[in-house]
């Protein structure tokens, strides 16, 4: 596991691996990690390396510089690959053929580009919040999607967004909705402020919904317990709730005074079975 998580690229020095599972996810952080790392590099990937036009015979430093410079993203590329991967870019001479073929591999022709931007496309917007969801969990799925379009050059903006989480949330969440709205712009407001304001509202709905819970279980067993005192207890309920400890300790005596008097009744129908009879006049035999 280290060394999987070594070689995943886990430093600022070390470009991220691709082993040919999730293009776009490893496409964006080569972006930035070669952005950060060397602006140019970016150039060149997306340009074009940079021209020498003085023949080999007469080049100067600046010239050995610039080719030194066009070879430093295939380096960086090629250190980003698996075996496998740069087995497929391995023929090509410059930085900008090494990503161009990785897209054209992974991403597919304009036509299959358009076909995978249709199907995030009805994912989006078909999107819902599923039964038993988190907040956490649902947004992840989003952004997914969201991150998917993105790679493929489809986005949306941030109002649109925020609008579909709102209309992906179930019925229960009409009233947090309702608020939001009202007390915000929706398109200027942020992904991250909507994201934190529904997990606090479903931390508040989840403490409630255990309180509820609580007492309900609470007034069942004192309803069982203490059916002659309860009216008594009750005048006491505002100042004082009795514990579920407490309550549990009344139902087990209960229990086990029910399971004696039990024993009992059963004691004495097998001794009266016990007893002879007489067969003619089916009396006890005397």
């Amino acid at each position: 596991m280290a060394a999987q998580g070594f070689a995943e690229g886990q430093s600022v020095n070390r470009p991220p691996l691709f082993d040919s599972e999730d293009y776009n996810y490893w496409k964006t952080r080569m972006e930035f990690f070669l952005q950060g790392y060397d602006y140019q590099l970016w150039t060149i990937i997306k340009e074009g390396d940079l021209v020498v036009l003085n023949p080999r015979e007469e080049w100067t430093d600046n010239d050995r510089r610039m080719l030194s410079q066009n070879n430093k993203p295939k380096n960086l590329i090629s250190c980003a690959l698996t075996r496998r991967e740069f087995n497929r870019i391995s023929a090509c001479k410059s930085a900008k053929e090494m990503w161009d073929k990785l897209k054209l591999t992974y991403e597919g022709t304009n036509k299959v580009k358009e076909t995978r931007i249709d199907i995030l496309v009805t994912q989006y917007e078909k999107f819902q919040m599923m039964t038993g969801e988190t907040i956490t969990q649902m947004y992840s799925r989003f952004t997914d999607i969201t991150n998917g379009l993105a790679g493929l050059g489809k986005m949306y903006n941030t109002g649109d967004m925020v609008r579909k989480i709102l209309r992906s949330l179930p019925s229960q969440w009409t009233p947090k909705v309702t608020a939001i709205e009202e007390a915000n712009d929706l398109t200027i407001m942020s992904l991250e402020k909507l994201i934190g304001s529904l997990m606090a509202h479903e931390i508040n709905m989840e403490r409630l919904s255990e309180s509820s819970s609580k007492k309900k279980f609470t007034n069942a067993f004192k309803v069982i317990t203490a059916p002659s005192s309860y009216s008594s207890s009750s005048e006491n309920a505002g100042s004082e709730d009795s514990d579920v400890d407490d309550v549990l300790s009344k139902l087990q005596k209960i229990l086990k005074k029910k399971k004696k008097n039990g024993s009992r009744w059963i004691q004495k129908k097998e001794k009266k079975e016990k007893e002879p009879v007489c067969y003619e006049c089916r009396n006890l035999d005397i």
